[in-house]
């Protein structure tokens, strides 16, 4: 095989061998928003907002704290359980650029994730303050879109 040959079989090769490969569908939700709600966001960020709270009753005051490894772990895994939750409500079709949806979703996510960082560092005070930020993110969502 001569070199111009040789040369020829090289870029049958390369050109083959370097097509682009198939573009893989975009990305759709696993479940619908309403079961996303029900199944996934709803139960997680009650123990999220659950793991730091005071309660007050006539026996007294009583402040809860997660105070095991594993207390500790279920609130991460629940908070983590959120952010991929916020995560599948950016694969609506309301998530356009600018919407009011993605915005809500991508704050989910924001706080959600500081909530994980505050488990993972064990400060109650952190996490309950990043609570009420993930309540008032899924606040405004709720208000935008609960009616529909």
């Amino acid at each position: 095989m001569g070199t111009g040959e040789w040369l020829a079989a090289i870029c049958v090769v390369l050109a083959t061998g370097c097509r682009t490969a198939d573009v893989p569908a975009a990305s759709q939700p696993v479940m619908g928003t309403r079961e996303l709600m029900q199944s996934v966001l709803n139960p997680n960020a009650g123990i999220v907002w659950r793991a730091v709270s005071t309660v007050v009753t006539t026996a007294g005051i009583e402040e809860l704290r997660p105070r095991s490894d594993a207390e500790w772990a279920k609130v991460r895994t629940a908070a983590a359980g959120i952010t991929k939750g916020g995560n599948q409500l950016l694969l609506s079709r309301r998530a356009s650029d600018g919407s009011r949806w993605k915005r809500a979703a991508e704050a989910l996510i924001e706080t959600s994730t500081a909530a994980v960082r505050a488990a993972e560092a064990r400060n109650a005070d952190q996490l309950f303050a990043v609570g009420g930020d993930m309540y008032s993110a899924c606040l405004s969502c709720h208000e935008n879109y609960m009616s529909e």
